[in-house]
């Protein structure tokens, strides 16, 4: 398999998306699969407006259609709803060519912190982009049947993984001097991650906060106190996890939380919300707690032992996510040419779709 991974998500931005992508080129070529990806590098981009870390391409067709004549490929996965996947889903349709996509990212709910856009039309459309594939990938349980509920087709499910090498437990002293517990958050700085309701916690020790955003400014001067790391990524990022005491996941929104699982592999419990990401890495693991009241829950996780966390993390493989995912392309791609072949000759088909 040659696989086509178009993604408007692609460095320099830091998210779970860049790291999913990353984890799945490298155990795919492990697994004998040769991934290419077509990203906002391969045409001309302009900043987006409040978030310049990302870039929105001008996919012109000639240009698209050459790269993609350039990398031949043999089966096309489409990773994001931005201007470099519609315009490969475009061609693919143009084409007849079947493909698969993943939904990472909740956007009408992202859309409406943003702007008055009903959320119903939000959807409308995804539903609508998704609907054209042979299959979509989604991570957890819970968005398979939120998102059938809400009437998308072909789901199929894909984990996702940790490095349980580099994120492990360790000594705890990249925070010293702070005073304990270290409430930790880790990710972009933005309204949608609802890092404001986690700083606004009435909690001992301190407030410990990983990451960058449009939203940084306003968080800082919301809560003085707590203490602004910026962006760390690899070790530097590992050790602060395994210096802190409990990991703060604020969000109402991921659709799963590669963060959840850095901070369980360092032997971090967790306090979230009881929504779609917690429920389905954390709930009933005893490696966290879930609740309604996030306060309540950061102090309770407090008890949690920490090699019970390291235990769940190591469930979790990024070998076994490539393997669902290049998986799930097979599949899907072999499902998508026999409907095809069943349209132009549906006697002729009949047989093989069975």
């Amino acid at each position: 398999m040659r696989l086509l991974i178009a993604t408007d998500a692609w460095h320099p931005q830091v998210n779970g998306v860049v790291r999913s992508l990353e984890h799945m080129a490298r155990a795919g070529r492990d697994l004998g699969y040769d991934p290419v990806f077509l990203t906002h590098r391969d045409f001309p981009s302009v900043p987006l407006p409040g978030y310049p870390e990302i870039r929105l391409a001008y996919a012109a067709r000639g240009r698209l259609e050459a790269r993609i004549s350039e990398i031949a490929p043999s089966h096309i996965h489409i990773a994001t709803e931005g201007t470099v996947g519609y315009a490969a889903r475009r061609y693919c349709l143009a084409q007849g060519r079947p493909f698969t996509t993943s939904y990472h990212t909740r956007f009408p709910e992202y859309l409406a912190a943003r702007a008055p856009v009903p959320q119903a039309w939000s959807y409308t459309w995804l539903r609508r982009f998704h609907g054209a594939a042979s299959g979509t990938m989604v991570s957890t349980p819970s968005l398979e049947r939120e998102l059938a509920g809400r009437g998308f087709a072909n789901l199929m499910r894909w984990t996702r993984g940790v490095d349980t090498d580099l994120f492990r437990p360790q000594d705890p002293d990249a925070l010293d001097g702070l005073p304990r517990p270290l409430f930790l958050f880790v990710g972009r700085l933005a309204v949608e991650k609802n890092v404001s309701a986690f700083l606004g916690l009435d909690l001992p020790g301190t407030k410990v906060v990983v990451g960058d955003g449009p939203d940084r400014a306003r968080l800082a001067a919301l809560a003085p106190e707590a203490r602004f790391l910026g962006t760390l990524t690899g070790a530097d990022l590992a050790r602060i996890y395994a210096a802190a005491d409990v990991f703060v996941f604020p969000s109402l929104t991921d659709t799963f939380g590669i963060v959840l699982l850095e901070a369980l592999a360092c032997g971090l419990p967790v306090a979230a919300y009881p929504v779609t990401g917690p429920i389905d890495v954390v709930g009933g693991t005893g490696a966290g707690i879930l609740d309604a009241d996030l306060r309540q829950a950061a102090l309770a996780a407090l008890t949690i032992p920490r090699r019970r966390c390291r235990e769940e993390a190591l469930r979790y493989t990024w070998a076994e996510s490539a393997r669902q995912f290049y998986g799930n392309v097979e599949v899907a791609h072999q499902r998508g040419a026999l409907r095809q072949r069943a349209a132009r000759n549906p006697a002729a088909s009949m047989v093989e779709l069975g």
